[in-house]
Order: structure tokens, then C-alpha cells, then sequence
């Protein structure tokens, strides 16, 4: 699959660096903002970019892997968080109406039937296999997936959305996700299994296992990212994988989850290194193995404030950072327009 994802707009990011060190404040006293200013400006290709509001999509889809008592929360956890969403009571529900975001949930592979006039029901298959039996999914249902995700973003971008916000739910989901980054950074499971929904060490001594039994029988390639999809992944995964493909060729900047999201991510950059330009890590994750893919990735997260629940929760925890960084730019004076004196100099100038 070939996306056209643009390069950055760097010519933008240097008129609005310099124009950032002319703004009322000493040079680089707002600290990361100011860079993200920059970034955004660069994403966008706008030297003002507009980044609210923001669309959040919480892709949801069941794991074959579940039966293999991974989570501490049985399967059928996955369509009742479903109802929780629309019906607006839970976490990623409270935290995108505080920050005025355009929100819709999708059933890609939830393991019951779903209908609900506020669910996208975009369904490929009841939930994936037990990827410890066979693979999760055939290549055309990877495909099928990454294809909702990436028109569910398309959609999402022409209500209004200016950044993108993905997130997820589905039992077992850190268990693929785990194995996802086994296969492509190619370090010991140990180091990148965590508890997830809460589990004991026992259960991830468990979890380990499980993912070692999946990854020798199937032998993901980690070059290839619908191999990858197709035998170890998630439906939801790789919906979120399509959507920030897309929200990276429209010029949306995305603003990463955790540990799930972030994975999700690993496999867009895959399909094309260039989507990793349009990517702000919202937050970084209790999940041992977020930071391995952090820096995989190259991103250093806006904020820690040590959660680990996805839905995209941290990244609608961490938006308004990049509403100050937009607001900034935009409304600062500079110190010529407000008549004040930037240098020693400038100063004895004017007395």
C-alpha cells in the first residue's frame, strides 16, 4: 500500500523560529513551546496553525490472545467499555469534552455485536484469532482495517478536527502490542511487558511466554508491516495505523497516545518513514515497554504523569500544550509592536 505523505515545510519553521525570538520574552524562556510552535508550523505548512479542535477516534476490537488469560479483565470487558463510551462516562470521554474535541468511537473487530446509533460500526471480523494457535488475521482483513482507520481519519479531518488524537480499547491488546515491539526492535520480551490492566508478576511471567510461543511460531517480518498486522496485531491497531497515514498525507499533526498508540505508530512508519514528521508524543506511559518505543521512534513525550490507561486519554491530557503553543504564536506581541526594547543596547537607545 503507497500513501503521499509531504515533507516537512522546514522554510516555514525557520520564519517562525525567528519569529518566536521576537515575541515578548527572553529567547527560549518558553522552553519546549517555542519548539513546538515551530513544529506545528512546519506540519501544517502554516506559520499561525490552527490545532483545535482537536478529533479523537477510539478504535475498539477484541484479541484472540484474551483466552490465554493475559488481562486481569475477561474479553467481554471490551464491548461493555464500548457502551461506557457512548454513553460519555469514561476517562477519554470526560477529558475530550474539557478540551472541545470532535469524538467518535469505531467497531473494527469488537467479538459481539454492537449497535448503537453513536457506534461507527466498521466491523472486519468478530475479534482476531489466538495468534498462539494461528495467525490473528489474513492480510486482507490487516488491510480492510488499516483502510477504516484511514477513512474514519479523513472523515473525522473534514467535520473539522486540525489535530488527530487515536486511541483504543480492547482486552488483551497490550499483549499483541508487546509482541508487535518484540518483533521490530528485536529486544528481549522481558523488557517490554508490563501489567497492563493490572495483572500479577506470575501473569507476566505468562505473558511473556505467550508472546515467545506467537513469535516462534509465526516469524513476523518485522520489515514488512502487514506481515506484522496480519499474524501478531490487532484489528484496532491496525486502524490506528491508517488513521495517522492519513491524518499525515492531509498535513494534521497526530498526538500520540501510550503504549498501544505508540506501537500503532511504529507500524505507520513502516509503511512510510515520513508519517513519524507529523507525530507528538502526548505522554509517556507506566508500560515498561513505552519507552523502548518511544525512542524507536524518536519522540520525547510532552508530559509523565504516570498513566497507563489508553483510550487516548494521555493525549487529550497533554492537547491544551499544543493549544498554548498555537496561541502563542498567535497572539504575542512582538517586541516592536509593543514598543519594547530587546537588547541592552536597544535600551540606551531609548532613554
Amino acid at each position: 500500500m503507497l500513501f503521499s505523505i509531504p515533507k516537512l515545510n522546514k522554510e516555514i519553521g525557520k520564519e517562525v523560529r525567528a519569529y518566536v525570538d521576537q515575541l515578548t520574552k527572553p529567547v527560549g524562556s518558553l522552553g519546549r513551546l517555542e519548539q513546538l510552535a515551530v513544529e506545528l508550523a512546519e506540519m501544517t505548512g502554516n506559520k499561525f496553525p490552527d490545532v483545535s479542535p482537536p478529533g479523537i477516534l477510539v478504535f475498539a476490537a477484541d484479541h484472540g490472545v484474551a483466552k490465554e488469560g493475559v488481562s486481569a479483565f475477561p474479553p467481554e470487558v471490551t464491548a461493555q467499555m464500548v457502551w461506557n463510551f457512548v454513553q460519555g462516562g469514561a476517562a477519554i470521554n470526560v477529558f475530550s469534552r474539557q478540551i472541545g474535541a470532535i469524538f467518535a468511537v469505531i467497531d473494527v473487530g469488537v467479538a459481539s455485536p454492537i449497535e448503537h446509533e453513536a457506534v461507527v460500526s466498521k466491523k472486519v471480523r468478530y475479534g482476531t484469532n489466538n495468534f498462539c494457535v494461528m495467525e490473528a488475521m489474513s492480510n486482507a482483513e490487516a488491510e480492510q482495517a488499516l483502510i477504516v482507520g484511514y477513512e474514519q481519519a479523513k472523515e473525522i479531518i473534514d467535520q473539522g478536527a486540525r489535530t488527530l488524537i487515536v486511541g483504543e480499547m480492547g482486552i488483551g491488546n497490550t499483549t499483541t502490542a508487546s509482541a508487535i515491539l518484540a518483533a521490530v526492535s528485536g529486544k528481549p520480551i522481558e523488557q517490554l511487558v508490563g501489567r497492563g490492566t493490572g495483572i500479577s508478576e506470575e501473569k507476566i511471567a505468562h505473558k511473556v511466554n505467550v508472546i515467545r510461543r506467537a513469535l516462534s511460531l509465526h516469524q513476523p517480518d518485522p520489515s514488512k508491516p502487514i506481515d506484522l498486522l496480519s499474524k501478531i496485531g490487532g484489528l484496532e491497531i491496525a486502524a490506528m495505523v491508517g488513521a495517522m497515514l492519513a491524518a499525515a498525507e492531509r498535513r494534521v499533526p497526530i498526538l500520540l497516545d501510550g503504549f498501544i498508540c505508540t506501537v500503532a505508530a511504529l507500524v505507520a512508519k513502516l509503511f512510510d518513514p515520513n508519517v513519524a514528521d507529523y507525530m507528538i508524543a502526548g505522554h509517556r506511559s507506566q508500560e515498561i515497554g513505552h519507552q523502548i518505543a518511544l525512542e524507536l521512534l524518536g519522540k520525547e513525550p510532552l508530559i509523565d504523569l504516570s498513566m497507563r490507561l489508553g483510550e487516548g486519554s494521555g493525549a487529550a491530557v497533554a492537547f491544551p500544550l499544543l493549544a498554548f503553543a498555537a496561541a502563542m504564536i498567535k497572539e504575542m506581541a512582538t517586541f516592536a509592536s509593543a514598543h519594547i526594547s530587546n537588547s541592552v543596547e536597544g535600551a540606551g537607545k531609548q532613554s
